[in-house]
């Protein structure tokens, strides 16, 4: 049976299912078979033979001769494959008129969804201290020419330094620019400080301010991600955006210079 593997599946490519194939094989053998006997030449289950025998009927691929004991035959090979050729070819224009059919009538409906916009779809909102993280691995990794950042408490760990030293190597490497304005309470602790000259020595420029708004960055202009503290639940619960809109990423692109022009890069209050 191993030497009958290929014709088998050319068989069943054809659109024969494996037992047809393989039932239609043993009948080309000799003149005639009874269904027990091919059965048998064909490894086929007898309570199964009988229905495949009659779909090869069926599909004008084997005759069968009445008689105490029915048999059935075999059409010539060429007569076979000529019918599974055409049986393919009407399918395959059948198929080809219902995707026509399809197409028209699906067309214009993509077509008037196009002009449809969801309102606000350019604003994400996120309450998952997750998501908010990979969002703001996300903004640095979209960054091409310039990142601003407002940093204040809780500050950023430690995983997303390491990402962020990477980026800001990447932007200077290229020309960009990377500037971030920590508030005073990063003078105060030390880990933080020491990740402030780490992110300086990779090439962002850094400065202090007493109070900072909210946390907040700003990507090329067009990308932004900031947080919302939640004024009735409390300091800990936080809502994050991310938004792409080149005006609002404008305008919190001049907040952020305004208040670049007033920070100091070490204030004068502190060692």
């Amino acid at each position: 049976m191993e030497t009958e593997e290929e014709p088998v599946g050319d068989l069943v490519a054809l659109g024969l299912a494996r037992y047809e194939a393989r039932v239609y094989l043993a009948l080309v053998r000799r003149e005639s078979y009874t269904a027990a006997e091919v059965a048998r030449e064909a490894d086929v289950p007898r309570q199964r033979v009988y229905d495949v025998l009659d779909a090869l009927v069926r599909r004008r691929l084997a005759t069968t001769r009445p008689g105490r004991v029915a048999t059935f035959s075999a059409v010539a090979p060429e007569l076979a494959v000529a019918r599974l050729m055409a049986h393919q070819r009407e399918t395959l224009e059948r198929l080809d008129r219902m995707s026509s059919a399809l197409t028209a009538a699906l067309l214009p409906v993509w077509t008037e969804g196009r002009t449809q916009t969801v309102p606000m779809d350019y604003v994400e909102i996120l309450r998952d201290p997750k998501s908010i993280a990979e969002a703001f691995a996300d903004i640095q990794a979209q960054a091409r020419h310039e990142l601003l950042s407002f940093c204040k408490p809780p500050f950023v760990s430690s995983p997303l330094n390491a990402i962020g030293i990477k980026v800001v190597r990447r932007m200077r490497r290229s020309g960009g620019s990377v500037r971030a304005i920590y508030t005073n309470e990063a003078l105060d602790d030390h880990e933080v400080l020491e990740n402030v000259r780490r992110f300086g020595a990779a090439g962002e420029e850094s400065r202090f301010a007493a109070q900072l708004p909210l946390k907040l960055v700003v990507a090329d202009a067009s990308l932004v991600l900031c947080d919302m503290p939640d004024p009735v639940a409390g300091t800990d619960a936080t809502t994050a955006l991310y938004i792409e809109h080149p005006a609002l990423a404008a305008c919190l692109r001049l907040a952020f210079l305004t208040v670049w022009e007033s920070a100091q890069t070490v204030p004068s209050a502190r060692p």
